[in-house]
């Protein structure tokens, strides 16, 4: 289960990688998602065409991927 007050808390470390995995997410795009699940989610489905779903799915499963960023 993804603890998004922790994924706010190290949004900085996490952000670095973000864009590592999804290269067409801006800084702009970065900076206004800032830990929020839904402003990921939209950022997601904009910049590569994904539906909500699909977007979730990528989102957790890449969240749950770095969870040793996150999970302190």
């Amino acid at each position: 289960m993804v603890d998004w007050t922790k994924i706010k808390g190290n949004w900085n470390q996490i952000s670095g990688v973000l864009q590592e995995q999804w290269g067409d997410l801006t800084d702009d795009d970065v900076t206004q998602i800032h830990g929020e699940k839904k402003q990921l989610i939209g950022a997601l489905q904009k910049r590569y065409g994904m539906s909500k779903e699909e977007a979730e799915t990528a989102m957790h499963d890449f969240l749950e991927s770095q969870r040793q960023l996150w999970d302190r």
